[in-house]
């Protein structure tokens, strides 16, 4: 067998998507455990929706989830150029060679023509599809349409068989002839169309694998048609690729997860601080098992074990409570200076840092990290948590007590808790958290008799600014005692 070449190719029309991310990870893994080649080519014909942006975006959004490609943007490759508007030539010579060979032909059917008679085809109860019409015309009705001044497509001529392959997902699919009619590959303007340019790509890319959405499985025929048609005319050289047809992701109320829905972006993930690690193995879970009951573990430990008959062909359930669970498991995965490193930018966006954190504030983040780490589900969470300790330093907002908890913890009944707890830890010599607790619990629990809610709640949100905060003395310890002070004092006031 030739080397394995997959490929992914997304369109820059908006925001990237999970759904095709799952795509990507699929293609990405099955490349990797074969040995093979990821080919990333970008599908830009479509010059009304297509934008510079979106392609940015889907380039940044790759190298964010870890994925290399080993053909494509920014890389290259033998069967450049990867973006199909700068491919025009190639499908016009193609698109040429067809017509050459009378393996497609031009349609000279108007719009409302067409629609005439899908009716008349409905009201039969037949397929709607395009009748042929202008499949075999003679040289003087040609010449009549070009007198006439009409507009032209190219359509590709099917073959009058059944199309039968085994997808390696759903095993084997047959669609019958009459429902697959003869399509339009080049529109009138000479644009080329998906239903061209995608499998002359596939054929000059060497592409071996096709694993894509099931929403593609109906063009499937088509492509295997074309495959056979370039071959004839000596394009195609190998062997048809090999395809397979992912299953739908489903959304709330059992619907396809479209790109309306708001957990389909993937720029959410990233703003709400997702790992791409969590987020690709959750993606995974969804049509496909590593196997022995196992739902953690890296796209490189998924790419050792994949395997394509291993992806169920029942559409998967996107559940935005499971993926956030096990991207909270990533979190507390990852080491302890790889996710302050990784907290720095959502400190930065919220502007606890104004600038990139000094030494001393880097200490500060990775001494309170173990202590929020097992209660962070995604990195943004991270910002209420931590932010209390840099607030007040040079360029930093100055600290201040969210009202809400004050008014609900700082009642008159706080003050005398909060004095003691002042006057307790003024007399420490030593600054750490067993001190610290020592002299709280003496002062507050044992003289004043109070239970720990009433003694310690005053206290957190004096010096955090919230009712919930990483471990209090802990983080008495490293806001430091002038700081922690001063604000149990400008509590009492």
């Amino acid at each position: 067998m030739s080397q394995v070449r997959v490929r992914f190719c997304p369109s820059p029309t908006g925001n990237p998507h999970v759904g095709m991310v799952r795509t990507a990870l699929f293609n990405w893994a099955f490349a990797r455990h074969m040995g093979g080649k990821f080919v990333f080519r970008i599908e830009d014909t479509d010059t009304a929706r297509d934008s510079e942006e979106s392609y940015n975006d889907l380039l940044d959004s790759l190298r964010w989830l870890g994925m290399d490609w080993d053909e494509g943007p920014e890389i290259g490759g033998p069967h450049g150029p990867y973006r199909q508007s700068q491919r025009m030539d190639i499908y016009a010579e193609v698109a040429a060679k067809l017509l050459e060979t009378g393996h497609a032909y031009k349609c000279y059917c108007s719009q409302e023509e067409l629609e005439e008679r899908r009716e008349v085809a409905r009201a039969a109860g037949k397929t709607p599809g395009y009748d042929r019409a202008c499949r075999d015309l003679s040289e003087s009705q040609i010449a009549e349409y070009v007198a006439q001044s009409r507009a032209a497509v190219v359509r590709f001529r099917m073959p009058d068989t059944d199309f039968t392959w085994v997808d390696l997902v759903r095993g084997e699919v047959t669609f019958a002839n009459e429902h697959v009619p003869d399509y339009v590959i080049v529109r009138a303007t000479g644009e080329p169309l998906y239903t061209l340019v995608n499998p002359v790509d596939d054929v000059l890319m060497e592409i071996t694998h096709v694993l894509r959405g099931e929403d593609l499985l109906s063009s499937t025929p088509r492509q295997l048609a074309l495959y056979d048609a370039l071959k004839e005319i000596g394009i195609a050289k190998g062997e048809r690729p090999l395809y397979g047809h992912l299953p739908y992701v489903m959304g709330e109320g059992n619907k396809k997860l479209s790109k309306r829905d708001p957990e389909s972006r993937l720029l959410m993930y990233r703003e709400e601080g997702y790992l791409p690690e969590g987020l690709l193995n959750y993606l995974a879970l969804l049509g496909w098992s590593f196997g022995e009951d196992r739902e953690f573990f890296s796209k490189e430990e998924m790419a050792s074990v994949f395997d394509i008959s291993r992806v169920n062909a029942n559409p998967a359930r996107f559940d935005l409570k499971k993926c956030t669970a096990i991207n909270g498991e990533w979190i507390r995965h990852i080491a302890v200076e790889d996710l302050a490193i990784r907290l720095v930018p959502f400190l930065k966006e919220d502007g606890v840092f104004t600038n990139d954190p000094t030494s001393e504030q880097m200490q500060k983040l990775l001494a309170a990290v173990p202590h929020v780490q097992e209660r962070m589900e995604t990195l943004r969470q991270g910002i209420g948590m931590l932010g209390f300790l840099f607030y007040g330093d040079v360029g930093s907002p100055e600290f201040a007590i969210e009202p809400s908890e004050a008014e609900k913890v700082l009642t008159p009944d706080a003050l005398p808790v909060l004095v003691a707890a002042h006057e307790a830890l003024s007399d420490l010599a030593e600054w750490s958290t067993e001190s610290i607790e020592d002299a709280l619990r003496v002062a507050l629990i044992e003289n004043m008799e109070l239970k720990p809610k009433l003694a310690f709640g005053p206290v957190r949100v004096a010096v955090t600014g919230r009712r919930v905060s990483p471990p209090l003395f802990e983080s008495l310890e490293i806001l430091g005692q002038e700081r922690s002070l001063a604000r149990i004092l400008a509590a009492t006031k």
